[in-house]
């Protein structure tokens, strides 16, 4: 009876052993890759169709507006290597761009042009860390940052006609949750980018403020 109950236990034991071993796999696979996608609030809150459009003055009156935003938000794909159970770094790739068309209108506010092609896009290429401070089978809490350079291009020329320029960029995640199902995991970060060449040229000010990414460890 005696070894019967200890072969028992014996048997629980391992079992339990084996199923927190299983719980907490995800700690020994120091590979992540994950793509997601952010906001464009700031770019939308810069770059946006005009309040006001004129309509008060003599018929051959021409101004251009620009109108027809479209925010294609920012798509991004990053890797990080686990280092240890709460650092990890990596690196990170990121794009968006904004659209418009620049539409001439007469003194009363009625289209006599429109010309579209107009875009500029930001593409962020940084290293990042991360540092993971809540650990569970199936969420995870973690903040984390990165720096690197911003390259802005598009149609539009700066004042030295120029079409593509290099900036630095910064992105700053000041609270991320994983949900996690075995090497899958989805994330949701709040945080923001920011870009930018100097004090009086910015790209990038509090944008990609939620990102929703998901992902795979192995």
């Amino acid at each position: 009876m005696k070894v019967r109950f200890f072969i028992v236990l014996v048997c629980c034991v391992c079992s339990l052993s084996l199923h927190a071993e299983d719980k907490y796999a995800y700690l020994s696979q120091h590979n992540e890759l994950r793509i997601g996608w952010g906001d464009q609030l700031f770019e939308s809150l810069i770059w946006h169709n005009p309040t006001a459009i004129t309509t008060t003055m003599p018929e051959s009156y021409r101004q251009t507006y620009h109108e027809n935003y479209r925010h294609d938000q920012h798509v991004w794909i990053e890797y990080q290597w686990r280092f240890k159970h709460w650092f990890s770094l990596g690196g990170m790739f990121d794009w968006s761009d904004v659209r418009w068309d620049n539409v001439t209108r007469n003194g009363l506010g009625a289209e006599v042009a429109r010309e579209g092609g107009h875009w500029f896009y930001n593409i962020v290429i940084m290293p990042t860390i991360r540092f993971t401070y809540f650990h569970h089978p199936n969420v995870n809490l973690y903040s984390g940052l990165g720096f690197g350079m911003d390259i802005n291009g598009g149609s539009e020329m700066d004042g030295w006609g120029r079409h593509t320029v290099v900036g630095m960029a910064a992105q700053f995640t000041v609270f991320g949750i994983s949900a996690n199902y075995q090497r899958w995991f989805w994330t949701v970060d709040f945080g923001g980018m920011y870009a930018l060449r100097n004090a009086n040229t910015i790209f990038m000010a509090s944008s990609r403020i939620i990102n929703v990414g998901l992902g795979a460890r192995f």
